[in-house]
């Protein structure tokens, strides 16, 4: 086992951003905000960086990384974009969408990155610390979740520091994450759209610019974008959904006005935004009342909009762990 790394904690000052692109830029780990989660970062262009990646995070190599970059015509330099995906960028770039579009052979990502697939996760983000990181860095940045694999994103440094502290060589504090679950992750291939992941921009809303609603993708298709395993997102807890009268043994989340007598409320008012912004850490928050001893219930969430991408995560942190 390596040593551990002193990690440096930076913050979103003109030396924090220049320290942290140093980082990048000599191959080393920065976990960084985006409106959606805490990602960690490394040069997706250097395979021992990328290996890195999967060190700290304990994560199977079979699961490919999105590439953040600072603007649209850095995405074109390494991914193909049909009229589907130019659309969709045009869109909602910069955001919380990630388009998987066809590699370009001249792109000099590192195949860690796309897994062995012939194509590319590309998103630019719309925090403003993530975009002043990019564009001081000003090349590819692959960036998975900056916590273990399988278990709570990061919506906050502490977070990070709490999973990844030793491992990695900074994390530069942006406040709060305001979108709070992970990009939706479309796929742009064969002039259709697929829906690989729910995330931050509804299918709705992706429905209304192509004109049509993505088809998802099939449970028993191979994994070509992240957040697609059975398991994921998992507390130490047992996680059950869709409860409404709960166990005296679970911590009971709720959703909306009527969960009064709930330990913790996703929304007080029902709304889904407020809800997806505090899902992990009200994640976190069940997991340390529960304390080893007790589990965790989660109260119905409509599946629209952002409830989508809510339960996609809920029902991924309540599977059996031996699928992760």
């Amino acid at each position: 086992m390596s040593d551990p790394i002193h990690t440096r904690y930076l913050t979103d000052t003109a030396d924090g951003i220049a320290a942290a692109a140093d980082v990048l830029a000599s191959g080393g780990l920065l976990a960084l905000p985006t409106e959606t989660v805490y990602g960690l970062g490394a040069d997706a262009r250097v395979d021992r960086a990328c290996a890195r990646i999967f060190a700290a995070k304990g994560r199977p190599q079979f699961n490919p990384l999105i590439v953040h970059l600072a603007g649209v015509d850095q995405a074109e330099q390494i991914g193909m974009f049909d009229a589907t995906a130019r659309k969709l960028a045009d869109a909602f770039w910069p955001g919380p969408l990630t388009l998987v579009v066809p590699l370009r052979e001249t792109a000099g990502i590192s195949p860690l990155v796309t897994a062995g697939n012939p194509t590319i996760g590309l998103r630019v983000p719309n925090h403003p610390l993530a975009r002043a990181v990019l564009t001081a860095f000003g090349g590819p940045v692959a960036a998975p979740s900056a916590n273990p694999s399988g278990k709570i994103s990061p919506t906050m440094a502490k977070h990070v520091q709490q999973g990844l502290d030793g491992l990695i060589e900074a994390v530069i504090d942006g406040g709060a994450c305001t979108v709070g679950v992970e990009s939706t992750i479309v796929g742009c291939v064969d002039g259709r759209a697929t829906l690989l992941r729910p995330g931050g921009v509804s299918v709705e809303d992706i429905a209304d610019v192509i004109g049509y609603t993505p088809e998802a993708r099939g449970d028993a298709d191979p994994i070509s974008a992240p957040g697609q395993l059975s398991s994921h997102y998992a507390p130490d807890a047992a996680v059950s959904l869709n409860i409404t009268t709960p166990a005296p043994d679970q911590v009971w989340v709720g959703f909306g006005p009527d969960c009064t007598d709930a330990e913790l409320n996703l929304s007080p008012t029902g709304d889904l935004t407020e809800a997806a912004a505090n899902l992990f850490q009200m994640l976190r928050r069940a997991d340390e009342i529960a304390n080893g001893t007790r589990r965790i219930a989660f109260a119905p969430v409509p599946d629209t909009g952002l409830g989508l991408a809510i339960n996609d995560r809920l029902r991924r942190a309540a599977a059996p762990r031996d699928q992760a």
